[in-house]
């Protein structure tokens, strides 16, 4: 795993600190220590990482705006020649 990756996931991971459980919180800031020493994690500690990643970053609530954005219907009737 190259360092620019790991980075990466611990960037994204930042903000979901605070959703995480206790046992996943102890890992996160254990892999963080770590990752702050410049040390490369091994395959095992990778696998916790991605899992923490894909549980509340990919796996998040996709909110739908479109409500917000759908144009008012269109009357096509718009002849007022009468």
């Amino acid at each position: 795993m190259s360092s620019r990756e790991q980075k990466n996931y611990f960037s994204i991971l930042k903000r979901y600190e605070r959703k995480f459980e206790n046992r996943e919180l102890e890992d996160y800031k254990m892999l963080l220590k770590r990752h702050k020493d410049d040390e490369d994690l091994d395959k095992l500690s990778m696998q916790k990482l991605k899992d923490i990643y894909n549980k509340y970053h990919v796996n998040r609530e996709k909110k739908n705006y479109d409500q917000f954005f759908n144009l008012p219907p269109q009357d096509n009737s718009e002849d007022h020649s009468s």
